[in-house]
């Protein structure tokens, strides 16, 4: 039998136990593994570790264990460029689209509020959301470790909350996002682009308070939908500004 020892650094110990937090742990295998499989096996998944150094040298996930090594797996590190030393990464993750799990509806719908690219259908199952992620360059956003796990997968990320509004905190800090915000410039519900429309252009689809009150609209211009800063505007700029703050 071998063995090697294996430590996880900063918060991909949220997938061990508390008992097995910040400490050496002890892998065996009896024939040829892979370093892949050594973290995997304690349900850290692939997509959340940025870099491995076995014995000191930064390694692939395929590389083959050999009795007594010793492996240091680390998560994604946002204020260090690591883009020379890491061996796991084709590229990097600095202009993000995303694709979200079915059940993610209302974290879609705050993330295309500030301004991100976010495909989501509540029927879409797991093998549509891995071809689709390699297809057009999207990264997974999900609170199922299974999808992770699979070898297709090259960029994802399990969310640690369940509440939406963290969610976006939990983004925002993972990717290093909060430059990037551009409030307002998307459809929550299709993803499209929204274009600044004449309300003379749009004035028979509008309820008689809407047009009694309000003179600026915007229009997606895939599903068409109307969108004017209402009663609820003012919330979501604070929300925002909150977020670019904190």
């Amino acid at each position: 039998m071998n063995k090697v020892s294996i430590r996880f650094y900063e918060e991909l110990n949220d997938f061990l136990p508390k008992c097995r937090y910040k400490q050496w742990l002890e892998y065996a295998f009896t024939w040829k593994d892979t370093v892949r499989n050594a973290v995997e096996s304690f349900g850290v998944p692939h997509t959340e570790v940025d870099l491995i150094l076995v014995n000191g040298e930064s390694v692939a996930f395929e590389k083959e264990l050999n009795d007594g090594d010793t492996i240091s797996v680390y998560p994604v590190f946002e204020s260090i460029d690591i883009s020379e030393t890491t061996k796991l990464r084709p590229q990097g993750l600095r202009d993000p689209a995303f694709i979200l799990d079915v059940h993610l509806g209302k974290l879609t719908a705050y993330l295309r509020m500030l301004g991100f690219d976010c495909l989501y259908r509540n029927n879409l199952e797991d093998d549509e959301i891995i071809h689709l992620a390699s297809d057009e360059q999207r990264i997974i956003l999900t609170r199922d470790k299974g999808i992770l796990r699979d070898k297709r997968v090259t960029h994802g990320y399990f969310l640690r909350s369940d509440n939406p509004k963290e969610q976006v905190q939990e983004i925002l800090r993972r990717f290093d996002l909060k430059h990037k915000i551009r409030p307002f410039i998307r459809c929550m519900h299709c993803n499209g682009i929204l274009e600044k429309v004449a309300k003379e252009d749009i004035v028979d689809c509008l309820e008689d308070n809407t047009k009694k009150f309000y003179n600026e609209f915007y229009r997606c211009e895939s599903c068409k939908n109307i969108y004017w800063k209402g009663a609820h505007y003012r919330e979501m700029v604070k929300w925002v500004e909150a977020l670019e703050r904190s």
